[in-house]
């Protein structure tokens, strides 16, 4: 499948994982296209190669205006620009560890072809490990910690995801763009690990007043969630300064838009409802640090021991 994508180097790194990331399906908060772009940007990563539309992507459905159709557009009767579907990859790392970031648009046809593609891409690469990102609406508390949910391709990787704070997936229904990919990968003996989160939305488009559906575009709250788990998984050391800052003014708009539905329809209880949905929301926190705390505690008690027994001789 040489000929589906297309590499202009081949970085070398001891380690090399890839983040991948669509405009697709499951991108509640823009977690799966929206978190990769701003890595991208963020660590200033190169391109270094992409994946080749041809066969993917439909120009129309019958029946449609423009739903599928590439963004075209004219000055004084020039085309200045065409928008196309496009697969790019993007690499950032040092002699030890690399991160190839990939970010695509769902495919529309040939899905096994896309997918083959995208694994044979990982595998020139010597990828060690890919990690899908998703995001999925629901109703939840908005200033809670965000549930993350995680599929795995192979069985023994379990282990590695239980100390993460996350819930395997029980999902049974249509395939996301990653669950497929987590499959496919499997069946060739290489590591997929998928991470979902739970993004909040409120439906008050029965309300005359407020007529709409309140949805987190981009859930900086969710990205710095799935980041604190890629930091501590893959050594990453990215600096987490800024989606905390984000994450925290989020918190602080959403807050400000109750306010205002509250003095809107202050029939809807809406304080009342986000109380209801905290009550029964079971907030996971991913806290690393925990482990370095526990760890540096025995350390200093073993210190202790060893300060009231300098001679090392046990007590009979």
């Amino acid at each position: 499948m040489a000929e589906t994508f297309e590499l202009l180097e081949k970085p070398q790194a001891e380690e090399i994982y890839m983040i991948v990331g669509w405009r697709q399906w499951a991108d509640g908060g823009s977690v799966s296209s929206g978190l990769p772009q701003y890595l991208i940007h963020q660590t200033h990563a190169r391109s270094i190669g992409s994946i080749k539309p041809d066969g993917f992507y439909l120009f129309q459905f019958p029946g449609t205006h423009d739903m599928v159709r590439p963004t075209v557009q004219f000055i004084e009767g020039y085309p200045v620009s065409l928008t196309t579907p496009h697969n790019d990859l993007y690499y950032k790392g040092n002699e030890h560890l690399g991160i190839v970031y990939f970010l695509g648009d769902e495919p529309h046809l040939d899905i096994e072809r896309y997918v083959g593609a995208l694994l044979d891409v990982a595998q020139e690469l010597n990828v060690k490990r890919i990690i899908g990102l998703g995001g999925v609406y629901g109703e939840l508390p908005y200033d809670k910690e965000r549930m993350i949910s995680c599929n795995y391709s192979l069985q023994d990787m379990k282990v590695e995801m239980e100390p993460l704070a996350v819930s395997m997936s029980d999902y049974h229904g249509g395939a996301s763009i990653g669950s497929y990919v987590c499959k496919r990968a499997g069946e060739r003996g290489m590591e997929y690990m998928g991470f979902y989160a739970f993004v909040p939305s409120y439906d008050f488009s029965t309300v005359e007043q407020i007529g709409n559906v309140i949805r987190i575009e981009n859930d900086f709250t969710s990205w710095l969630a799935i980041m604190r788990r890629l930091n501590h998984m893959l050594h990453m050391g990215f600096d987490l300064a800024d989606l905390e800052k984000k994450s925290l003014h989020l918190s602080d708009l959403i807050e400000s838009k109750i306010n205002e539905i509250d003095e809107a329809a202050p029939q809807l209880n809406v304080r009342e409802y986000l109380q209801n949905l905290a009550i029964g929301y079971a907030e996971t926190t991913f806290n690393p640090l925990d482990e370095v705390w526990e760890e540096e505690l025995r350390r200093l008690m073993d210190k202790f021991d060893d300060d009231d027994n300098p001679s090392g001789e046990h007590e009979e």
